[in-house]
């Protein structure tokens, strides 16, 4: 069965689109290799390195997840002038992302997550950054020329990945404004950060943000999922809240009501990394699009999908969704 009739004609509209997003940006580095012995230095294995990978993380993936369904996207967050800092905006630039000059700053470090992965499993992850208070990109001159550009675009995306990129008053100007535009604005959140999104068109938290949104600590208990959607509809007002649970699907509410749960399509999960900046890419592109709430996690869910399936932060084609669609009809 397909996963929506007017597949072709929705990722043709989406193409057409203009986003913003909005966000923390990170460098993911892989490291690849094999461990057939124990150091002799300390109890740990030595690793191989057979090859290196670089690419982009958190809202740096929400953005390369639109661009490779041809949307026309515009990154805004803060990174170093460091090298690291340098490959990222290469990789921006090498797929046509834009990013303001002064998203990069001197006196930052850019993020840097590591993973080193043995035989197909992630052994550790080294990660590099700073205090949260370097990375607010109110301190940037980007920001007015980002509210600027809020009347032109079709989206924002708001990709928190609690880093400090974020903050509560630049929140508040872009939603003001774009409720003003009619710009639908669709948020990732992440509840520590303690920046709040009201109104915004849609709130996709996964399982255990959700959780810790409504203020439930004990994440292993039970999931009383229609408190909950109530709960953070209560506190958030948005219109739609898409809650991500892995391998159970998608939890879909309206108004703080539960309207449907869609069971995954994951049917092999190599690597969930990236998987959140896919269903946040694609969820808000089908509604920016003109879909309903059911119809875009449909697409959403059917992407993440196929992304999951890789290994590491990965995307996904239009050409790759229709042919898998095609496989399933």
């Amino acid at each position: 069965m397909e996963v929506l009739k007017n597949l072709g004609d929705l990722l043709g509209r989406i193409a057409k689109l203009k986003i913003l997003v909005i966000g923390d940006l990170m460098l993911d580095r892989y490291i690849f290799g094999d461990a057939s012995r124990i150091s002799p230095e300390a109890p740990v294995p030595v690793v191989d390195v057979e090859q290196e990978k670089e690419a982009l993380g958190a809202a740096g993936n929400v953005a390369l997840n639109l661009r490779s369904v041809g949307v026309d996207v515009e990154v805004f967050g803060t990174f170093g002038e460091d090298i690291y800092g340098k490959h990222l905006r290469h990789l921006l630039w090498t797929h046509s992302i834009r990013c303001h000059p002064d998203c990069q700053r001197k006196g930052v470090r850019t993020i840097i997550k590591t993973r080193v992965i043995v035989r197909n499993q992630q052994l550790c992850r080294l990660d590099i950054e700073d205090l949260p208070e370097k990375y607010s990109l109110e301190q940037s001159t980007c920001v007015e020329e980002l509210l600027t550009k809020i009347g032109c675009c079709d989206a924002i995306i708001f990709s928190n990945y609690a880093k400090g990129t974020i903050t509560q008053s630049l929140v508040d100007r872009v939603i003001k404004s774009a409720q003003r535009h009619g710009v639908v604005v669709a948020v990732d959140p992440k509840p520590r950060s303690g920046v709040q999104f009201l109104g915004a068109d849609l709130l996709k938290p996964n399982k255990s943000e959700a959780l810790e949104m409504v203020g439930v600590q004990n994440r292993s208990g039970h999931f009383n999922a229609a408190e909950i959607c109530r709960s953070i509809f209560v506190q958030n007002y948005p219109k739609n809240l898409v809650i991500t649970l892995g391998q159970e699907g998608m939890l879909i509410a309206e108004n703080g009501e539960i309207s449907e749960q869609i069971p995954s399509e994951a049917r092999e999960v190599f690597d969930v990394s990236g998987a959140g900046d896919t269903s946040i890419a694609f969820l808000t592109a089908a509604l920016a699009a003109g879909e309903s709430i059911i119809d875009a996690a449909k697409l959403a869910n059917f992407a993440s999908g196929i992304v999951v399936s890789k290994i590491g932060t990965a995307t996904v084609t239009a050409e790759e969704i229709l042919s898998k669609n095609k496989l399933k009809s």
